[in-house]
């Protein structure tokens, strides 16, 4: 299991543009992602759109990404880049 934290820079926080790019990134990852905000005590299977955006993430939180799977080691990193370009 790999995870990291991240603080949401975007002023609109994670909003439908860039959490549909991130879905489509890791559509094809056979490792499980999950992204939580524990202040609000919210968390979502990042491979589904619906349930990102219900999360009403907003700048300044701090999620926890998880993945956990086969290819953990391979796309944790290409995540947390991904975050770092997006949002």
């Amino acid at each position: 299991m790999k995870t990291f934290d991240y603080t949401i820079k975007d002023e609109l926080g994670i909003h439908a543009r860039p959490a549909g790019l991130l879905v489509k990134k890791i559509a094809g990852v056979h490792s499980s992602v999950t992204i939580e905000v524990k202040e609000k005590g919210k968390s979502a299977d990042a491979k589904r759109l619906m349930a990102v955006m219900k999360m009403a993430v907003k700048q300044g939180d701090t999620v926890t990404v998880t993945i956990e799977g086969d290819d953990e080691d391979a796309v944790a990193p290409e995540i947390e880049q991904f975050f770092k370009e997006n949002f």
